[in-house]
């Protein structure tokens, strides 16, 4: 397979990868049918070698389909698809978003203020401390009411306005620290062009006590700039229709001044972010600017520390005992090798209810690629499907799929050894069903067991549970700022890993784009007064004329 010269893969390590690839697959034909009831009656220390602990995680691994040989050659995948020299290349700045030409540096967002990380000869690093304590003060004057809106009330509702990584992180992590944020205020999320959307979020508000942040790069991204224009028409409403009151109601996450003037912001309350950042890696960036004013700035500090921590493990820590990378080899495993296609994520927190979405973006959007980094088709499946829904609830839904379904359907469990919020024996009750639910589907129940339960031998075949399916525990002390950073930062580098043994950009999304360029071509032709001149497929065109006769139009 030709690589592309300038991505400096070796033939020999390419050559060796795919060696690294066969061995696998002869080994997971010898071994695919050994049940974990077998594996673990033959290695009784299995529960405790197969563990790694690191930053406060701690991650049982023990309940998935492998022994000691298939860790060391998927290590050995891992080491002949060039991960470590990888991993050094991000972090120095190199430009391995090939594709854009760019450096990946989310890692620089939570580094400490005394590194240096230079991008195109400038050290990035003070740049981002400079928009931190921007920030950092901003929000002190919002929370401590010292900013005030234009007819002089206290700001007491926020507003984040933007699409993408530009709403799924600011409002996954407002979720998740919600014990952490400050119960006077009110914090909302506007991101679908549904007008729904807008109005729902804003209808119990006044205008006169409501902040709007916009977060667009470029400030022109189509659903973020048609919520923040009828935003700015709402709020300009409500406070006497000055048009000079913007600039008290509105801040810009963007690195546009001249579009984020003529919108009525001042510049001065414009927060930057860099183009080596991604839109779904920028949570801990100015787009986390709603977060930082809902916990403050120490917490949201702290949630960067956590990040870092984490960095430093996945760049530091030898493969074996790795979390990102042992997480993001056994995803390959199951994706590669098994066919799994999809992999739940199930965290057993209320809090992180909107986790399994934030990371739908964070993987799907990664690694959703069909083309290797030299442009080459791949030759294996990438980006497995990631979904999940926060436990007990999804017991009582989709579990039964999982459990007794045809799909192999690989688990992550998540869960804190404290409740933010102790309440009688809830606690004992939620994590006594996270191990029983990692037990059921590990060793099942047996022919045998379900007769000795006196179960008819008709009803026995629907008792039945065949176990052996796959399992991660993620145990933390307690969800803290700190531990969001960590388990964001855990499955970013799992990504990660996963991306470099398939050989694919992981930091481009192309595929976003055909359905936004189409999108522009017939906005138009739905708002034209007149009858347009339609040249799509018969199915569109027919659509758009069902339509605009629907609306009145045609």
């Amino acid at each position: 397979m030709q690589m592309a010269a300038h991505l400096e893969i070796p033939r020999t390590q390419w050559t060796g990868r795919q060696a690294a690839w066969r061995a696998l697959e002869d080994h997971q034909r010898a071994t695919r049918d050994r049940h974990l009831r077998t594996l673990f009656a033959d290695d009784p220390e299995r529960s405790e070698r197969m563990t790694a602990e690191a930053a406060g995680v701690f991650l049982d691994y023990s309940k998935n389909r492998i022994d000691d040989e298939t860790l060391r050659l998927l290590i050995d995948l891992a080491e002949q698809s060039g991960l470590r020299a990888r991993i050094e290349a991000m972090f120095r700045g190199e430009k391995i978003n090939v594709t854009e030409d760019r450096a990946v540096l989310h890692v620089a967002l939570r580094a400490p203020k005394e590194s240096s990380i230079v991008v195109d000869g400038k050290n990035v690093v003070p740049e981002v401390h400079a928009v931190l304590d921007k920030m950092a003060a901003f929000a002190h004057r919002i929370r401590s009411g010292q900013l005030k809106g234009h007819t002089g009330k206290r700001i007491h509702n926020v507003i984040n306005i933007g699409i993408g990584g530009s709403d799924l992180g600011p409002v996954m992590a407002y979720e998740a620290l919600k014990h952490y944020s400050d119960r006077a205020m009110t914090f909302r999320f506007v991101s679908n062009v549904d007008g729904t959307d807008f109005v729902e979020a804003t209808r119990d508000l006044d205008p006169a006590e409501t902040l709007f942040i916009v977060s667009s790069k470029t400030f022109t991204t189509l659903e973020t700039m048609t919520n923040a224009h009828s935003a700015r028409a709402w709020s300009l409403a409500g406070v006497g229709g000055e048009a000079k009151a913007v600039a008290k109601h509105f801040v810009a996450v963007s690195t546009n001044a001249e579009k984020v003037s003529e919108f009525g912001i001042d510049t001065a309350n414009m927060f930057e972010f860099w183009d080596w950042v991604g839109g779904r890696y920028s949570m801990d960036s100015a787009i986390g600017l709603s977060t930082m004013i809902a916990i403050g700035p120490d917490h949201f500090r702290a949630m960067l520390e956590g990040f870092r921590v984490m960095d430093e493990h996945f760049r530091n820590e030898p493969f074996a005992r790795n979390l990102p990378v042992l997480m993001g080899l056994l995803a390959v495993w199951y994706n590669d090798f098994f066919g799994a296609q999809t992999i739940a994520v199930l965290p057993y927190d209320q809090y992180l209810k909107r986790f399994p979405a934030y990371l739908q973006q964070l993987t799907m959007e990664s690694n959703g690629k069909h083309v290797t980094l030299a442009g080459s088709p791949v030759d294996c499946q990438t980006g497995p499907i990631y979904w999940g829904e926060p436990g007990t609830n999804g017991q009582h839904s989709f579990y039964q799929l999982i459990h007794q379904g045809t799909r192999l359907i690989p688990c992550d469990f998540i869960a804190f050894g404290r409740p933010l919020n102790p309440l009688d024996r809830h606690h004992d009750m939620l994590l006594a069903n996270v191990f029983a639910q990692t037990e059921a589907l590990a060793f099942g129940k047996t022919v045998a067991e379900v007769k000795a339960e006196g179960t008819p031998d008709w009803l026995v075949p629907h008792r039945l549970f065949e176990g052996n399916r796959p399992s991660n525990i993620l145990l933390l002390e307690a969800l803290t700022p700190a531990a969001l950073g960590k388990l964001v930062a855990l499955y970013e580098h799992s990504v990660f890993t996963q991306g470099t043994i398939w050989q694919i950009d992981s930091f481009d999304q192309w595929g976003v784009e055909l359905g936004k360029a189409l999108a522009q071509r017939i906005i138009p032709q739905l708002e034209s007064l007149t009858e347009p001149k339609l040249e799509h497929d018969s199915s569109t065109n027919a659509l758009i004329r069902r339509y605009r006769k629907l609306k009145g139009s045609g």
